[in-house]
């Protein structure tokens, strides 16, 4: 049954084509399992809360724009009762009455991980779209400085501050709009902390499709919290999430994260004796003891939607989000405005992120691109455009201490997991590429033009004086149930047929690479050498096999060979202008004074590139597949697709099929594609 919506209907429509319902909502609460609800051009100022899904695969119910892009779900309310203070100064007061499920204005962004000297509220001033800086007092709105750490720092001097007045239960905003009128202007300010986002748990089987999600007032989402997001399945199985664009969220913007658990919610934060790590752990078992299995959780899919202007994260996800799909999308511009700080940042932020496949997205201009923490166990990074992942304004930057450099983000992170991780057929442009504090990871036929970071160290908590290793789990294979705990030895990765290409650097970068940090870290390294050489001193396969030659376990002689380093797999690679490989490697071919450059021209993103006229002599490649990647080595899983089947890579970054007998190596097999359009998905709002 179709059940159709108007923002411009009448009160007491019926669902008809003739009588259609005012609000999502009422639609919402009619939809049964099969039936599809048809949302008319508007906007709609509603948190939908939806009461029931689909029963199966095929009887989902669905919510799709009548017209894409041009239904908005908006989270926010008008303002528009605005009286000038002086000059470029306004106010206006709000009732209290409107927050019907938290006050945003009373309510400070908190939890696990959060930098707390970063001082937020959950809600936001918008002025035409795009949010307005909160600053901490008056002064700040009267006299604004502009933030060097904004990447857009103009607008950065457009702010606003909020006050309490309890004897009229109101909120007093008092903002600048620089010559603008606000009442002339749409002035917005978000009420409501979900758009589209069950409260219950099990509502499964749902499509969302066409709209523009907004301006919602979502909470810090760390892995041992309740994860909100302005869209999101809840704990829920099988939702399809396509063609959208998300934008504004406070925190996240899709989260398919984890359930509340009362008595593990944010504890770190708020019973101080027990470490986060521990915390997390605890959360995972008990979400083990409580449901969390494969045939209830999870199997999602986000695609070919735009999202943007994010303030921690594009898609979150802890538990909630496996055996999911993310493709096809273009994510951008998160953390951009540089006023929320902490771990959890990101364009997408997964915990737990087994057997998903991340495919085929543009993912730019992000504090960092990818952080795929613990547990990417079965993870498929392939045929993605990452670039420009890092500190938003480099100017000045010389300046800065070189200790700064812990902050910096990079293109994909992989944290404290056991894999098996599979990154293959990647762009990898930034200045840094993989920050690689894991075991068990392969990258194969990349393009890698940032660095390596962070390789041997990262898996400890940081304790002053004591060892303090991170022990994480790893699970039985293409499931949820934990198999065991264990730390890290680092190394059991592999590089096969990748191209590393050292680029021009910024003039802090050059001085980092030149000489790194004097102040020791041991969460990062501030790495800018492009290559596998911070592999250097790691066993091969056949050293480290040999270590257990004559063991007879009890009784043979002390032996360093279960905690030494795992071993390294790297062949058929091309290290361009001063790329290095590891020292143990043979058959590379080194190339130098190549040119590259992301040009970007009316939405169309070309390499502008000599690299193949150079490589005229490629090294010999092998064909890759799940038998020449073998198995991570702690969860003994192979590097094979969730199904268990084998993976060949017989397709590259465009599609094409690859040779069978000496691949070209990287992600382009034709030399031509490399300067034709790399965005694979085009979409439209």
């Amino acid at each position: 049954m179709n059940i159709y919506v108007s923002a411009s209907a009448e009160p007491g429509g019926r669902g008809s084509s003739m009588a259609p319902f005012r609000t999502i909502a009422e639609a919402s609460a009619m939809a049964r399992s099969g039936d599809r609800i048809v949302v008319g051009p508007g906007i709609y100022r509603e948190w939908v809360d939806p009461p029931c899904g689909g029963t199966s695969e095929e009887e989902r119910i669905t919510y799709i724009a009548g017209e894409p892009g041009e239904a908005v779900i908006s989270g926010a309310e008008p303002v528009q009762n605005w009286t000038q203070v002086e000059g470029d100064v306004w106010t206006a007061r709000v009732s209290n009455e409107i927050f019907q499920h938290r006050n945003p204005y009373t309510t400070l962004v908190s939890g696990d991980w959060y930098i707390a000297t970063k001082v937020a509220h959950l809600g936001d001033v918008y002025l035409n779209g795009k949010s307005l800086y909160e600053v901490t007092d008056p002064e700040g709105v009267y006299h604004p400085v502009e933030s060097a750490a904004s990447w857009d720092r103009e607008f950065s001097k457009y702010t606003w501050y909020c006050s309490q007045d309890e004897e009229t239960n109101e909120t007093v905003f008092l903002a600048n709009f620089h010559g603008l009128d606000p009442n002339q202007e749409n002035v917005e300010i978000s009420v409501r902390p979900a758009c589209f986002y069950p409260s219950a748990e099990g509502i499964n089987y749902i499509t969302f499709s066409g709209f523009k999600v907004c301006m919602a007032a979502t909470q810090w989402a760390p892995p041992t919290a309740y994860q909100e997001g302005m869209i999101g399945p809840h704990w829920s199985k099988g939702w399809i999430i396509e063609d959208c664009e998300v934008y504004e969220s406070k925190c996240c913007g899709i989260s398919l994260g984890k359930y509340l658990q009362p008595n593990n919610d944010n504890k770190w934060l708020h019973w101080k004796y027990k470490d986060g790590t521990q915390t997390e752990r605890d959360c995972i078992c008990q979400a083990q003891r409580e449901g969390w299995t494969k045939e209830r959780i999870g199997g999602h899919i986000i695609r070919r939607c735009n999202i943007h202007h994010c303030g921690q994260t594009g898609i979150v996800g802890h538990l909630g989000g496996v055996f999911s799909t993310i493709e096809d999308n273009h994510i951008h511009h998160i953390n951009n405005k540089q006023n929320l700080a902490g771990a959890e940042i990101g364009g997408i932020k997964m915990h737990a992120a087994i057997d998903v496949v991340i495919r085929r997205n543009h993912i730019h201009h992000c504090t960092r691109g990818l952080w795929l923490d613990r547990q990417a166990q079965g993870t498929r990074v392939t045929r993605n455009l990452f670039h420009h992942n890092t500190l938003p304004n480099l100017e000045g930057l010389d300046q800065v201490p070189r200790e700064a450099l812990q902050g910096m983000g990079e293109d994909i992170f992989v944290e404290v997991s056991h894999g098996p991780t599979l990154i293959d057929n990647n762009l990898l442009l930034s200045a840094r590429s993989v920050k690689l504090c894991s075991q068990g990871v392969a990258l194969v036929h990349n393009l890698v033009c940032g660095s390596l970071v962070s390789v041997g160290i990262g898996t400890n908590n940081g304790a002053k004086t004591l060892s303090s290793p991170r022990y994480t789990p790893y699970h039985v294979p293409h499931r949820t149930e934990i198999a065991g705990f264990m730390t890290f030895l680092h190394g059991d990765v592999r590089f096969y047929n990748n191209i590393f290409l050292q680029q021009p650097l910024h003039p802090f970068f050059q001085a980092a690479l030149d000489q790194p940090p004097s102040v020791p870290n041991d969460w990062d390294d501030g790495n800018f050498r492009v290559g596998t050489c911070p592999y250097n001193g790691y066993p091969t396969f056949e050293e480290w096999d040999r270590e257990f030659d004559g063991y007879c376990g009890m009784g043979s002689e002390p032996s360093d060979r279960y905690y030494m380093h795992l071993p390294v797999w790297s062949k058929g690679n091309v290290y361009a202008n001063g790329a290095r490989p590891w020292d143990k490697e043979t058959g590379y071919v080194s190339l130098e004074d190549v040119s590259l450059q992301l040009i970007e021209k009316d939405g169309r993103y070309l390499l502008d590139t000599d690299l193949y006229a150079k490589l005229q002599n490629p090294p010999e490649t092998d064909a890759v597949s799940t038998e020449t990647l073998g198995m991570a080595f702690e969860p003994e899983q192979a590097f094979e697709n969730p199904d268990g089947t084998p993976i060949d890579f017989s397709q590259d970054y465009m599609g094409r099929r690859r040779s069978l007998l000496h691949p070209m190596p990287g992600p382009f097999e034709r030399a031509e594609d490399a300067k034709k359009d790399l965005i694979q998905m085009k979409r439209e709002f």
